[in-house]
């Protein structure tokens, strides 16, 4: 059984949570609290397995709190946040200082809404259960930024006529700080890159703006026609799942409405499916950190199609779900810890 705290100050948001979390029988609820001073005095009595934060409180904010859990007593917390633009800034520090991932307040919608908002969020909270919370911390040592030419090889004459290869990234809890490791390393002339993080709406194009302000290459959230081309990370917005076409020699992206594959929207499976169609050899598939088994199969149909498939390895993931699967299913073929991927990836795109 997950134990679950519940730290809001508005009373509806804690009451709806709490309905949603007690409807998995895996879930229980052993309290809520409506501000993080009432909080500690809940963890003192009894210690949660997982904590859902809000950032906006009145006496002390929520990263405020976030930090001293993380200084005292490391528990797994998974930041519950409202829709805001604005609130995108706070939460990506939250997920800097510790915390495993981001779930958005539940609110009243249509039958369907409702049931994927819940699926979503006793996901998130089943996934922060298992984080392993020391990998949260990534160690402040950055490899240096890789050159292309550091690592490949002058093109001869007949590589440069060969298409050009593309690179397709899926991650879930954890992700957010293993992208930024991985992309922050790679030169501004890397291959393209389409990337499937799961992540509420309206967080990935804050998400991807932070990146792109970090990294040399461009990252941006993605959009219908987009070129994939090189120097450039393309991102699936929330909610929309995102595949890749091609078009002559011109690869590009499509954004999609759509069920939920695999419990989620944009799904890593959906990305690699197509990349599997549409880029076949021309690709290499990287699978990261995160809980399930979100783009096993696709990575798998990838593997078959010609592609290089990669996947993060035990020790580097926060939790070692997806590229488990991945790795059972038989679809990767290089198992590489976070800080050696995009070498690799170069190494495969040349």
């Amino acid at each position: 059984m997950i134990r679950v705290l519940i730290v809001d100050d508005s009373a509806v948001v804690r009451q709806t949570l709490a309905q949603v979390l007690s409807s998995d029988p895996e879930i229980e609820v052993i309290g809520t609290a409506s501000d993080p001073f009432v909080a500690a005095a809940r963890i003192a009595q009894q210690v949660p397995d997982v904590i859902t934060l809000d950032i906006e409180m009145p006496r002390m904010d929520g990263l405020t709190f976030l930090k001293k859990i993380m200084a005292q007593h490391p528990i797994p917390v998974v930041i519950c946040s409202s829709l805001a633009e604005e609130g995108a800034q706070s939460t990506f520090k939250a997920l800097e200082y510790g915390a495993v991932d981001i779930i958005t307040k539940p609110k009243m919608g249509t039958k369907q809404f409702l049931e994927e908002s819940r699926i979503s969020i006793c996901q998130a909270v089943k996934a922060a259960a298992g984080a392993r919370m020391g990998k949260l911390r990534p160690s402040q040592t950055v490899e240096p930024k890789l050159t292309a030419d550091a690592i490949l090889s002058p093109a001869t004459h007949a590589m440069a006529e060969t298409t050009e290869k593309v690179v397709m990234i899926g991650a879930s809890t954890g992700g957010t700080e293993a992208l930024k490791t991985l992309l922050e390393t790679l030169p501004a002339d890397s291959p393209g890159i389409v990337i499937v993080q799961h992540m509420p709406e309206l967080f990935t194009r804050a998400f991807a703006n932070r990146l792109d302000s970090l990294c040399a290459i461009t990252v941006k959230e993605a959009e219908t026609n987009d070129s994939v081309i090189r120097g450039r990370a393309l991102i699936a917005p929330g909610n929309h799942h995102l595949l890749l076409k091609r078009s002559g020699a011109r690869y590009y992206v499509e954004v999609k409405e759509g069920p939920l594959v695999c419990r989620h929207r944009p799904s890593v499976d959906v990305l690699f499916r197509s990349a599997s169609r549409y880029a076949g050899r021309n690709a290499v598939g990287v699978i990261l950190t995160g809980m399930g088994d979100d783009g096993a199969r696709g990575m798998l149909e990838m593997k078959q199609a010609g592609a290089v498939t990669i996947a993060q390895d035990e020790a580097s993931c926060v939790v070692f779900g997806m590229p488990k699967e991945a790795i059972k299913l038989n679809g990767v073929d290089k198992i590489l810890p976070l800080h050696s991927i995009a070498g690799a990836i170069l190494t495969h795109a040349r």
